[in-house]
């Protein structure tokens, strides 16, 4: 039995909560610690890290990334040779978690995005030690209960994978409610307009994960030639991929500047 603690835990962390007890995990394995006792549902919660029995096995960060400096003096106290860091804090590197918490028995980022609360996530997982197999093979089952959980060979494939996934629940939510207003905009009831966008987007995508074929090729079984379809393709591949791209430059530099306030260095 592991003992895992939150220290910190809002949308994501209760997403990842959800899921683990969604897979049927004890939910006295768990507690979360909220400074503000607003309960995390399924488990116990606490407002203060004195109130817990004993120091975690997994000790998991889920606060605001700029708090870091301030909360881990009091965090690093209840971190033993047996204790695990994993971090959910954008642009904390392992080497500044390191000098935080030298005492832990290991570090590991880990970046989800929120349908690990159906266990339909994607979480890229770090770690300094990542050809250790015996800490992937504790951790692996763990992890996968709430979806991918590919292990990164560095912090850069990390970062990757997270610009690709960790946001991507916000920017299709803004796509399907696009098609939304658009079918309100061509005379739909608003519910039903939603209904089947969103539901169009689920059927492609779950379509494309079972059979496995590149997403080029499920367009162009869609698409037939001088076809509705293909009118609407020549506008978006104008201008989708670029979009896509300056979306996702823009996280990066977010990430960027926030790794340099958590070091304490000037943003540039």
């Amino acid at each position: 039995m592991s003992h895992n603690l939150f220290v910190g835990c809002g949308n994501m962390g209760s997403a990842m909560v959800a899921g683990w007890l969604l897979a049927n995990e004890n939910p006295g394995d768990y507690t979360a610690l909220r400074p503000s006792g607003r309960s995390v549902p399924g488990i116990r919660t606490i407002q203060r890290l004195g109130e817990i029995d004993r120091a975690p096995d997994r000790l998991i960060l889920g606060f605001k990334p700029q708090q870091l400096r301030a909360l881990a003096p009091d965090v690093a106290r209840w971190v033993t040779r047996d204790t695990m860091i994993v971090s959910m804090l954008a642009g904390a590197d392992v080497a500044t978690l390191g000098r935080l918490f030298p005492g832990a028995r290991a570090i590991v980022r880990v970046m989800p995005n929120l349908p690990v609360a159906v266990r339909r996530g994607v979480l890229p997982l770090y770690t300094p030690a990542h050809e250790d197999k015996a800490l992937q093979a504790e951790l692996q089952p763990w992890f996968s209960m709430l979806g991918f959980a590919p292990w990164c060979a560095s912090e850069e494939e990390f970062g990757a994978i997270g610009f690709v996934a960790g946001s991507t629940p916000a920017y299709v939510a803004r796509f399907i409610d696009a098609f939304a207003k658009a079918g309100e905009g061509r005379g739909l009831d608003p519910g039903l307009a939603l209904t089947a966008a969103r539901e169009a987007v689920l059927g492609s995508a779950w379509l494309g994960a079972t059979t496995g074929e590149p997403m080029a090729e499920l367009a162009r079984r869609v698409t037939s030639p001088n076809g509705t379809t293909e009118a609407g393709l020549k506008v978006l591949d104008a201008d989708l991929p670029g979009l896509v791209d300056r979306t996702l430059a823009a996280a990066t530099r977010r990430s960027a500047e926030m790794a340099a306030e958590i070091r304490g260095e000037p943003l540039q």
